[in-house]
Formats: C-alpha cells, sequence, structure tokens
C-alpha cells in the first residue's frame, strides 16, 4: 500500500486530502490499525496529550475518544465537522510532529500554515453542492504546495491515487500542470455597503465605487463593447438594490438615512433581516430561548437538501412563521426589482438543538436532536452569538430587545460554544 511505502521511504509527516467528511474519518480508522509511533514517541504523544487537556481544562476521559486514540499512533482527522476544540488538539498534536498521518479536507490547505513532507491526494475529483467535479489546477496547487517543510525538507513529494473513472478520464494535465485558474471576481455591494455610500458620496456617484474594484481590473482587458455590458451590469445590480432600500423605508429621496437605514448599516451580512424583524414586532417578545432559535435560523443552512426535517408544531411554530414571513416579503421585493442574489431566508433545522442546548445538553447529546455535525451545530451558535451582539451594538441600549438579547448570548455562550474561554485556555 501507499501508506506502507511512505513509511519505509521515511517520507512521513503526510496529509492525505480527501474530499468529505465521511470520507476522512473513514480513512482515518482504517489506517489507525497501524501504529506509526515509536515507543518512544507514543510516551511523548501521551504527555502532550495530557498537557493539552490541563490547558483547555479537559477531563481525562478525553484521552479514551477516538481523536486522541488515534493520535498516540501517529493518526488524526481534520475537517469542519469538528468541534472546534478537537480541531485545536489535533493542530497541536501535528506541529508537535508526532502526528505523523493527517486526514484532512481542503479546508486545512487554507489558512493554516502546517506543511507536511508529503502531500497525498485520495482522490482528484469532489463534490461541488450540485455534482462530481474534477479538480481545477489553482485547487490543486494550493493542496500540493503542503508539501515540504521550510528549512527541514529539501524537497517535497506529492501523490495522486486514481482509482474508478479517474484512471481513465481525470484530466491530468490540466489539474497537475495547467495553468492556474484566473479568481473572479465575484464584486457586489451589500445593502450595509450602500448604506454607509450614499450618505458620503450621494445616491449619483455611488457607482463610482465600482471603478476601483477588481471586476472592473479584471475586466479591462475586454473590448470596449464587453467593458460597457459589464458596467451596465454591474451598475443595474447596484440600482436594484437601491430600490429595495428606498422601497423598504431605509433611504429617503435624495439621500438621507431613515432609522431603519442607520441600524441596517452597522449589521453585517444580516443587515435587511434582522432590521425588518426588529422593525415588524417579531423580535418584540421573544424571550432568550425563542431569541437564540430565531438567530440560529438566520445563520443556519443545511449541508444538503432535507438534512433538517419538520419541527414539531409545539416548538415556537408561530415565532418562526412570523419570522419566516417578514424575510419572505423582503426576498419578493428583490425579485420584484431584479436582485440577482437574493437575502438568505432562515432555515429552523437546528431549532431542537438549540432549545436542547439552552436547556443544559452536552455537546454529546446534540446527535439525538439533529443530524448536523456536532462541530456544525458550535460554529452557527458561535455566529449568532457575533450577529445578536452586533444588533445590540446597533440599537438604542433603551430598547427591551437590548437586555432579552443579552440574556440570549449569555444561554448559549457556555463549554464548548465559548470561543473566549477556549482562546484564553489556549
Amino acid at each position: 500500500m501507499l501508506i506502507d511505502e511512505i513509511q519505509d521511504r521515511r517520507l512521513l509527516p503526510a496529509l492525505v486530502f480527501a474530499f468529505s467528511r465521511k470520507d476522512c474519518e473513514r480513512l482515518a480508522e482504517r489506517a489507525s490499525r497501524r501504529n506509526l509511533l515509536s515507543p518512544a514517541e507514543a510516551a511523548q504523544m501521551l504527555a502532550l496529550q495530557k498537557e493539552l487537556l490541563e490547558s483547555f481544562q479537559l477531563g481525562l476521559n478525553e484521552l479514551d475518544g477516538q481523536l486522541l486514540s488515534m493520535g498516540r499512533r501517529g493518526i488524526g482527522f481534520h475537517h469542519a465537522g469538528v468541534l472546534p476544540i478537537h480541531k485545536e488538539l489535533v493542530e497541536r498534536m501535528f506541529t508537535s510532529g508526532l502526528l505523523k498521518l493527517l486526514f484532512t479536507t481542503e479546508t486545512f490547505a487554507l489558512g493554516i500554515n502546517m506543511p507536511a513532507r508529503t502531500v497525498i491526494f485520495h482522490a482528484l475529483e469532489k463534490f461541488n453542492g450540485v455534482e462530481m467535479t474534477w479538480l481545477r489546477a489553482r485547487e490543486y496547487m494550493q493542496m500540493a504546495g503542503r508539501a515540504g517543510r521550510q528549512g527541514i525538507d529539501d524537497e517535497g513529494l506529492v501523490y495522486s491515487v486514481l482509482h474508478g473513472r479517474a484512471l481513465t478520464e481525470a484530466p491530468l494535465e490540466k489539474i497537475l500542470g495547467g495553468n492556474p485558474e484566473p479568481v473572479m471576481s465575484r464584486f457586489q455591494l451589500s445593502y450595509s455597503s450602500l448604506l454607509h455610500l450614499v450618505p458620503s458620496l450621494g445616491r449619483a456617484r455611488v457607482h463610482e465605487a465600482w471603478e476601483k474594484s477588481f471586476n472592473r481590473f479584471q475586466h479591462r482587458s475586454g473590448s470596449p463593447s464587453a467593458q460597457a455590458r459589464n458596467r451596465r451590469r454591474q451598475d443595474e445590480v447596484v440600482d436594484a438594490h437601491l430600490r429595495v432600500l428606498e422601497d423598504l423605508g431605509y433611504l429617503e429621496p435624495p439621500e438621507t438615512l431613515t432609522a431603519r437605514g442607520k441600524i441596517a448599516r452597522v449589521i453585517n451580512g444580516f443587515e435587511l433581516q434582522v432590521t425588518e424583524l426588529l422593525y415588524h414586532g417579531a423580535l418584540e417578545t421573544l424571550g432568550a430561548e425563542a431569541l437564540a432559535i430565531v438567530f440560529v435560523a438566520l445563520i443556519h443552512q443545511e449541508r444538503f437538501r432535507g438534512g433538517g426535517g419538520q419541527q414539531p408544531n409545539t416548538m415556537y411554530a408561530n415565532v418562526r412563521k412570523h419570522v419566516a414571513q417578514t424575510i419572505h416579503r423582503v426576498t419578493q421585493l428583490e425579485l420584484h426589482h431584479g436582485v440577482p442574489d437574493l437575502v438568505k431566508e432562515p432555515d429552523f433545522g437546528l431549532t431542537r438543538a438549540v432549545i436542547a442546548w439552552c436547556n443544559g445538553a452536552s455537546i454529546d447529546e446534540l446527535p439525538e436532536f439533529t443530524e448536523a455535525s456536532p462541530g456544525d451545530v458550535c460554529r452557527t451558535l458561535r455566529m449568532a452569538i457575533q450577529l445578536m451582539r452586533e444588533v445590540r451594538r446597533a440599537i438604542d441600549p433603551d430598547w427591551d430587545v437590548f437586555e432579552r438579547l443579552g440574556s440570549a448570548i449569555e444561554l448559549i455562550n457556555r463549554d464548548e460554544v465559548d470561543a473566549r474561554r477556549q482562546l484564553e485556555l489556549g
């Protein structure tokens, strides 16, 4: 087997890129039948694990868990569905040099500077959310670039495993040796950005923001007619967003921000959803638990269709209906004005899990209430906390919902979800 050869040739540590979370865990479980650590290294790993558990105030029972048990054999896995605290443990073990074989998704190659001696591609195709597609040259190079540790290795080695249709259909020349695909601009001024620009530039000059964008730079080599078409397209999108803001009452002619507009201006990413909920009374009488459910729904999005399941009508059905209807009116207005990318509608798929968490359930108990991984739930709760904090900064502290948002934050910001505590301990 390839791993045997790499071990025999002393080409560890190695990163194995697999393109699904299940594959990462399955491959790591299969590989853990071997032991990649010497007795001395295993003793060092155990000492490191105990030190990490003490540092993060975790119980010694964690030593019997899957990740740390694998770690003592020199093997691990890492993906977005793993709890943040567990990802931190894996990263610490890897940087120690004692974790010899790490199975991970492509996210490990983005923003984390943790190279290895060898990189292995378990496959050259991945699911893009719609269908299976071959890796792009840019993606391949980003991951392959993790091979070779500066100051340690003279060279890094990259292996690609071909099986099935990849043997005859994979565009190997393009993936391995082709020119990296250009980075394409996705220029789009958010509603929040527009609410910042209109008072300072004036409505007529808002389009000047595009003049300094990467989108314009990227289209500079096109023909004059192509550049003109692109400019008209960008102007139309901005105008559509401005019409939505005017119809919702965020802007008054000629370019005055209303009270709604001033709130939406300082909320990033969910400015219309939150502001409409505030001004339509959808949050007016909600307690901490209900507010947590609503803000998690604004953030959450099922990874695969049909994963959320139906939520019982006893679980804040009227609240969920009011919230959904309020935000749906916004998307209908966007459609009317021709906005290409609609604001996200709420996804209440985590309602049962949020209620359980609010009532003291442990992170290990959450799989009883949702199919989402504990890591995904934890990340969504953290993002909901961040959004609620933004809203509190945006509104008047005298508003009743100000204190209730604080209570909702306190209710869910505990244990593994408490990012500040993890940072301080680490």
